[in-house]
């Protein structure tokens, strides 16, 4: 009797199902993308890997991948799927903003790009024309992985979305081009060819806007009354396969059928149902295309031509990070967005694979030159990631030199200012209400990433560890006005009140209490004022419901000053206090703190 397990497809959708189902949580647990656990995962179990033991091991075929082929069509369409989700991000308001950074950044970073690496590659033997084919292929940077790690609504996702976009749009005039240098090529069919594709697929875009708008809404409007997740789910699927379809045919990439779709649809009230419910399809499948990206590394390839491959990687990712954020920094973006942006972008695409096959194809490159490229190509999808995390570091590190032109920790500390420890939700919203009333502060944070974006918004503040009693040196609080502890890290901050009391007996601490117990604990080492915000919040909740109920104000008040003077008492026996503490209010009437509850007693706020 047949058995599904005879069928090579089968075993590699379940092997690939349970990567997924294994790398997901693994990785997510110690917070690493799963995007380097599937390009490992293809690694090891793709043909070049474990893979290429299945003649000798027959149980292999059971933990192995052995048809890279039988499984690439399912990683396009993770692509499609991809694109199609950005595309619900945005709206043809934010393209049309874009414009002068698609095709005016993102053209000159691919022909500038593309033209450093041709020549390089043309000066170390490499012919004239499969020197342009490898530039522009090596040039292409990662849609898949790129905009996920960094959105589309960041300064710097903006960027990359831009340079990505014209790089979708370019890659059917790129393969055309390498048509047109092939030495088979015949005259002008080639060329006649591209122009006629780039009108038909124009049309067919002009189409697809028209009729989108003037169906989508009343299409899913129908899937909508029927309450069927599973008809709204086939109408999703059903559109983007028709949009990719559409532009395919026309020879056009279905890639940007996706993104079309996507944009239509996001134009439309359904998008948030349509995103949420293509969520798990796209990580699936976008699982799928990175699995079979590391099935084009061979091991040993990379042991006998490591050095070579290192040259190659590091070279493509030099010249692209140093042309990109050169060209963002020349249209006027922020250096540490134009380093990030840069860096990002450095490495090669899954598109570069399709490029070098075109190229391979018309006869511009040897099969080993192509061969040789797509491991430089694989290599450099798998470091992405990486890349990611070096960039954000430089670019925050030149962001808070390049602010005022000094160290976040040379801000100066004054005299008769307010000390904030934290600056979290709660920490910036204290500096708020304080700037409104022409109070000084300096700020205290010890997430590098939380100073480098509260200095580029004009705060006050400096990078520190305050555990450290040379910090809390530094801070000169001596002279200071207050002291606010806003962090929300119980144990630290009784130990900061316990040390400045005994070192400035007369100075205000406010401080931000988890909960009851541990405002008994702040007051017993000699907090000022301590505002435990589950209290508070449970209080403001209470008086909500009740004035909502009908309940008049007054008897409101009054029972939640009832409450508040019965948790007082519990924090005085259980802090053993000889006086009973102080709870200050943090609402009024509509529900929002007043400046009186953010200092000190014996202070106003306008002093």
């Amino acid at each position: 009797m047949h058995s599904p397990l005879d069928n090579p497809a089968f075993v590699d959708a379940i092997v690939i199902l349970g990567a997924a189902g294994i790398i997901i949580p693994a990785f997510a647990r110690f917070r690493i993308t799963p995007i380097i656990g599937f390009i490992l995962v293809g690694v090891l179990l793709g043909p070049s890997g474990l893979g290429s033991l299945q003649g000798q091991y027959d149980w292999l075929r059971f933990l192995t991948i052995s048809d890279r082929e039988a499984i690439e069509p399912f990683a396009e369409f993770g692509i499609v799927l991809l694109l199609f989700s950005i595309g619900l991000e945005l709206s043809f308001k934010r393209l049309w903003s874009l414009r002068k950074l698609v095709f005016g950044v993102g053209a000159a970073e691919l022909i500038v790009s593309g033209l450093i690496i041709g020549f390089v590659l043309y000066l170390i033997g490499q012919s004239a024309a499969g020197a342009l084919g490898l530039g522009l292929a090596l040039a292409l940077s990662s849609t898949a992985l790129v905009l996920p790690m960094s959105g589309t609504k960041s300064p710097v996702g903006r960027a990359a979305l831009a340079m990505l976009l014209f790089e979708d749009v370019a890659i059917v005039p790129i393969i055309f081009l390498l048509g047109v240098l092939a030495p088979t090529y015949a005259s002008g069919s080639s060329g006649d060819e591209m122009i006629t594709t780039l009108l038909i697929g124009g049309g067919v875009i002009i189409g697809m806007l028209v009729l989108g708008r003037l169906l989508l809404p009343r299409i899913f409007a129908q899937a909508a009354r029927t309450k069927s997740p599973e008809l709204f789910l086939a109408v999703s699927l059903l559109v983007i396969i028709l949009a990719s379809l559409a532009t395919a045919a026309t020879g056009l990439s279905p890639i940007v059928g996706a993104l079309l779709a996507g944009l239509l649809i996001a134009e439309t009230e359904y998008h948030g149902e349509v995103e949420v419910i293509m969520e798990p399809f796209k990580g699936l499948a976008l699982g799928v295309f990175l699995i079979t990206v590391g099935m084009q590394v061979d091991i040993r390839v990379i042991l006998e031509n490591w050095a070579s491959l290192i040259t190659a990687v590091v070279g493509v990712v030099l010249v692209k990070a140093i042309v990109t954020g050169g060209l963002l920094r020349f249209a006027g973006a922020r250096i540490g967005t134009a380093t990030e942006a840069g860096v990002l972008m450095a490495s090669p695409s899954e598109t570069t694979l399709i490029v070098l096959a075109a190229a391979a194809q018309a006869q511009l490159i040897q099969p080993q030159t192509a061969a040789f490229w797509q491991i430089v190509t694989a290599i450099g999808l798998t470091i992405t990631p990486l890349l990611a995390r070096f960039g954000h570091d430089m670019a925050r590190r030149i962001e808070m030199r390049s602010d005022g032109g000094a160290a976040p920790d040379e801000q100066p500390v004054e005299a008769q200012q307010t000390i904030i420890i934290g600056f979290g939700r709660v920490g910036r919203l204290v500096a708020d209400l304080l700037k409104t009333h022409d109070q000084k502060f300096l700020a205290v944070e010890s997430n590098i990433d939380a100073v480098a974006k509260a200095r580029r918004e004009g705060y006050p503040i400096i990078f520190g560890n305050v555990s450290r009693n040379e910090m809390l040196d530094r801070l000169r609080l001596g002279h200071a006005k207050a002291l606010v502890l806003t962090m929300d890290e119980p144990v630290l901050s009784v130990q900061i009140v316990k040390k400045v009391r005994a070192w400035v007996p007369d100075l205000p601490i406010i401080a931000r209490a988890r909960d009851i117990e541990h405002a008994s604990e702040l007051y017993q080492a000699g907090a000022t004022n301590a505002v435990p915000e589950a209290l508070e919040g449970s209080l403001q909740l209470s008086e909500a419901i009740l004035v909502e109920n009908g309940v008049a104000m007054g008897p409101v008040i009054a029972s939640i000053h009832e409450m508040r003077d019965v948790f007082r008492q519990r924090i005085q026996d259980e802090g053993d206090l000889e006086n009973m503490p102080i709870l200050k209010s943090m609402s009024t009437k509509t529900g929002q703190a007043t400046a009186d509850d953010l200092v000190p007693d014996g202070l106003s706020p306008q002093e």
